[in-house]
Parts: C-alpha cells; sequence; structure tokens
C-alpha cells in the first residue's frame, strides 16, 4: 500500500501519499496506520519526517493518534443527514420512498461504472462476497447475509472508480447499516426474499464481470424496484393482520336473549 516517496518532495510527498489513499478509499475511516517505524521504512524516509508528514495529517483532520493506541485514520463519512432529520422521516414513513429514489439513481450508475471500470481484483472481490453470500444463504444465517448484503454494496461503489460516488455510497450505506430507514429483519422473513436478493445481486456481479453497463445498471435498479416492493408488500401485511388481531380480540356480542 505504501510506497517510496519522493525524497526531493520529502513530507510533502509523504502526506500526499496518504492522502491519496484516504481520498481513493483505500485507507478508510478507523483504519490503523503502521507503525511510525515500520511506515517509515515502507516510505523510505526518515522518521522525523515522517512525524512532520503525520503532523500535516493530523491538523488536516485526517488522521488521529490515540494515547498508547496508534494512528488512525478519522471518521471522514459522517452521517448524510442529521439526527433530527432522520427522525424526523421516522415519523413520516413516506420518506422512505425517497431514500429508495435517491439509492436506485445512484447505484445503478455505480454499478453501470463498475461494469466499464472494474479491476480484476475487484471483480475477485465481488465473486468472494457472492461465494460468502451463497454459503450464508444455504446456512441460512441471516446476520451474514445482512453484512454480506452491505459488503456488496460497498464493493460494487468501490469498483466504479469515483471518489465522489465512494464517499457518498459509504455514507447513505450508514443508513442502511443502521437500519434508519427500515427493518431488514421484515425483508428477509419474506417467504421468497432470501433467494430472490441473493439471485438479483449474482445478476448485478454478473453484469459487472460481463463488462456489461446497460445490463448492471439495469439488474441494480430491479434489485432496488423488488426490495421497495416487498417491504411495501410486509407493511401492508403487518396493517391487515393488525387488524384482524383487533377484530379477533374484540367482545362478542351478547347471544340474543332467550
Amino acid at each position: 500500500m505504501f510506497q517510496p516517496v519522493d525524497h526531493q518532495k520529502t513530507a510533502d510527498a509523504a502526506v500526499e501519499q496518504i492522502e491519496d489513499l484516504i481520498l481513493k478509499g483505500v485507507l478508510q475511516s478507523g483504519d490503523r496506520l503502521p507503525p511510525e517505524r515500520t511506515l517509515a521504512e515502507r516510505m523510505k524516509v526518515s522518521r522525523p519526517v515522517l512525524r512532520d508528514a503525520l503532523k500535516q495529517l493530523e491538523e488536516r483532520q485526517l488522521i488521529e493518534a490515540r494515547q498508547g493506541g496508534g494512528t488512525f485514520v478519522c471518521d471522514l463519512i459522517g452521517p448524510i443527514f442529521s439526527e433530527a432529520i432522520v427522525q424526523l422521516i421516522a415519523r413520516h414513513p413516506s420518506a422512505i420512498s425517497d431514500y429508495f429514489e435517491f439509492r436506485r439513481g445512484i447505484e445503478s450508475q455505480a454499478a453501470a461504472q463498475a461494469a466499464l471500470r472494474a479491476a480484476p481484483s475487484d471483480i475477485a472481490r465481488l465473486d468472494e462476497i457472492i461465494r460468502q453470500m451463497q454459503s450464508a444463504h444455504d446456512a441460512e444465517d441471516l446476520a451474514a447475509e445482512t453484512r454480506l448484503d452491505v459488503d456488496f454494496h460497498h464493493a460494487v461503489g468501490e469498483a466504479a472508480h469515483n471518489v465522489v460516488m465512494l464517499h457518498t455510497l459509504r455514507s447513505c450505506y450508514r443508513l442502511l447499516e443502521n437500519g434508519v430507514f427500515y427493518n431488514r429483519g421484515r425483508l428477509y422473513h419474506h417467504p421468497t426474499a432470501r433467494i430472490e436478493l441473493l439471485q438479483q445481486h449474482k445478476s448485478i456481479a454478473d453484469a459487472i464481470r460481463r463488462r456489461d453497463p446497460d445490463g448492471a445498471h439495469r439488474a441494480s435498479q430491479d434489485h432496488i424496484d423488488y426490495v421497495r416492493g416487498t417491504l411495501a408488500d410486509a407493511q401492508a401485511m403487518d396493517q391487515r393482520e393488525q387488524l384482524a388481531g383487533l377484530r379477533i380480540n374484540k367482545p362478542l356480542k351478547n347471544s340474543a336473549r332467550s
């Protein structure tokens, strides 16, 4: 990951290299940098020069030194919405449709770009995630399926090789991980959802592997449309069940007097 720097630029070259790794998503929020001695050796700079570079990065709020714990990349993504907006959306479920509309547009664009730009290692990562998804599905491991679902969408975003899109998607997926917009358990308990979702992820990965941007774009849109529709069906069923429960629990009228 870390390469020897241009000694004519010394600390500035080290700063530029680490900034580039952060910008392109190689170094992510919370990642720990190698120990000072190791990092200096890899970048072929003296430790005083490296300390100067790290100080500049810390002043730019890109990294942070933790007492006795090393140096870490700062939390650079942050929430896409303030807590007040999140709570407002929670009180007005109609906004969920807007969330899916946003995801439908940006994820389909990311999938199409990934089909054009994915490097061999990007394809290999998608294939490995799909393999793990199949294993989790076979084992009925819902927790693993949930985690791998998010990992898959992260991998597609990274394979698009657009840094602005990458960081926007990462912020968006925090809402997905935290269940802000919908309960994933409700989705997975739909009778056919788990197998449908697995096949949809495979379709997206297949299109990217084939270098088919139109197919990847379409497969991604179909995926979001299915999730949105299935959740709407589940919500409607919950409402019908709640109403039916009220009817069942209603006290029976007294039988007619004899």
